[in-house]
């Protein structure tokens, strides 16, 4: 069972330094909506198609081009929000954040600063030690993703492709909850995990679909408590940003080498800036961007062309009566319904694909060996081979077939395996693949009986040493066994063995 821990979790502790230093992390992570258009145009998100080919007058900041809102970005972004335990605003706002980046036409995003869509939640997130913990949320809110600048096409130039522009992104803001490395990774891969339950965001980190920027900064013991009690920040250190983070090692590396920047500066006397900084992971280090911008940086106002967003709770609760079972509760069902250990509940839910085929061979089945043969055959076998379930060349109705063969007793474990490799490399029914090349099991105690006598009276001094030490029966299971091609049940191999030589 899970010790779950709502209030301040054991911080990181920094060792190496002067003195203890503790870690205190928030993260903003960037989900981008699973829809098939924009968040203001009806252009195309597909992923990987030629430069600019996606882009509408809107996308492109044409003159007298205005924004449309896209219906299924808000139902997406109220799912996560209810996914997430969170309040849902029916009513909220866009505003313009207004910059000038070469990949954002328009020279500004169009955000959610003072009214967003979704309000203050939580995420339990689960550790390596078996605690769990609780990260609160303080908003989700909708904007606009700007496009994407090419450098290294030519030397001398720099190209935009818009392609990303106006894609709508969801900004999943963190409470300062977070106290190390480890945790912060396992948050954002609750939030890609839920959201992939969810439909709402296919959590590719390598696209750039999902993305943190990661806020660090270091108190000495206590002053985190301080902070919980009052809310007041002055008892945390200054924070940075570390901008775009897209792997979860390197979330982890950054977090670590920052922490560590931070502290030799303070301990030599000299102050932290608070700005945003990049994290370069072949050198593990992070350098300056630029300094960190306020609210006020930004000039943010309404925006004039786009009314505030207004949506009706009976709108809401229709969308909360067709959420999925969430990740949570599907490893706590397959705990009960299965039979299943924490562990390979938490394997089987990790990823929602993994959880569906499970389910498939396990129906009617039993849960435990069904579970066994999924995460130790089938994916240690995928991983071996680099491939996901979504490309198993082994079908949930093969493998559940395969257990379904085993717990008959029409074949051994031993021959499971066999079949499984044939099917997995060749295809075909798991059933009639046994029937056709003989792979049935031997259960006739006549047959193994005359196999077990024919050992025993061909070795006799092997007798006379099993006698003396029984734990010697085994070699004759095995002669059996090797008798009948593996053919015969190992049940009764062992029963007969044993009564035959008087152990």
């Amino acid at each position: 069972m899970l010790d779950l821990t709502y209030d301040a979790p054991a911080p990181k502790v920094i060792a190496g330094a002067k003195y203890d230093w503790e870690l205190v992390i928030g993260l903003e992570v960037h989900a981008q909506v699973a829809t098939n258009a924009k968040l203001f145009s009806g252009a195309s998100t597909l992923f990987g198609a030629e430069p600019n080919s996606n882009v509408a007058f809107v996308d492109a900041g044409m003159p007298g081009m205005l924004p449309v809102i896209n219906e299924e970005c808000v139902a997406q972004a109220v799912r996560t929000g209810l996914g997430l335990k969170a309040d849902i605003n029916l009513v909220s706002a866009f505003d313009r954040k207004n910059y000038f980046y070469p990949d954002l036409p328009q020279g500004y995003q169009i955000s959610q600063l003072y009214h967003p869509i979704v309000g203050e939640g939580e995420v339990l997130v689960e550790l390596g030690d078996g605690t769990a913990r609780t990260v609160r949320i303080e908003r989700i809110h909708l904007e606009q993703d700007a496009g994407k600048s090419v450098h290294d096409m030519d030397p001398n130039m720099s190209f935009v492709d818009l392609n990303r522009t106006g894609v709508a992104l969801m900004e999943i803001v963190s409470r300062p909850d977070i106290r190390g490395p480890e945790e912060a990774a396992a948050y954002v891969g609750k939030l890609r995990q839920i959201m992939r339950y969810l439909g709402t965001c296919d959590g590719n980190m390598q696209n750039g679909n999902l993305r943190a920027d990661v806020n660090v900064s270091i108190c000495r013991p206590g002053d985190y408590e301080k902070y919980q009690e009052t809310q007041d920040f002055s008892h945390l250190g200054t924070r940075c940003e570390i901008k775009n983070m897209n792997s979860m090692r390197f979330i982890q590396q950054a977090i670590e080498v920052e922490a560590r920047r931070q502290i030799a500066l303070v301990e030599d006397g000299k102050a932290v800036v608070q700005e945003t900084r990049l994290y370069d992971p072949d050198k593990n280090e992070t350098r300056s961007m630029r300094s960190k911008e306020e609210a006020h940086d930004y000039r943010y106002f309404p925006d004039p062309d786009l009314l505030p967003l207004e949506i009706e709770q009976a709108w809401v609760d229709d969308i909360a009566s067709g959420l999925p079972e969430l990740p949570d509760a599907k490893k706590a069902r397959f705990m009960g319904d299965f039979g299943l250990s924490d562990y390979d509940a938490s394997v089987l839910t990790a990823d929602v694909e993994n959880a569906a085929f499970f389910e498939k061979v396990a129906e009617g089945r039993d849960g435990k060996m069904s579970a066994n043969w999924v995460i130790n055959e089938l994916f240690g076998r995928l991983k071996k081979d680099d491939k996901d379930i979504t490309e198993s060349p082994v079908s949930a109705d093969q493998l559940g077939g395969i257990v379904t063969l085993i717990k008959s007793g029409d074949i051994s474990g031993k021959i499971a395996k066999e079949l499984f490799e044939i099917v997995y490399t060749e295809g075909g029914n798991p059933a009639q693949i046994v029937e056709e090349r003989g792979m049935k099991q031997v259960t006739d105690t006549g047959a193994i009986e005359a196999a077990v006598d024919e050992i025993i009276a061909a070795n006799p001094a092997q007798v006379e040493k099993a006698k003396q030490n029984p734990k010697l029966a085994g070699w004759f299971v095995g002669q059996v066994m090797k008798a009948t091609g593996g053919k015969a049940n190992p049940a009764a191999v062992n029963q007969l063995v044993t009564a035959k030589l008087g152990l």
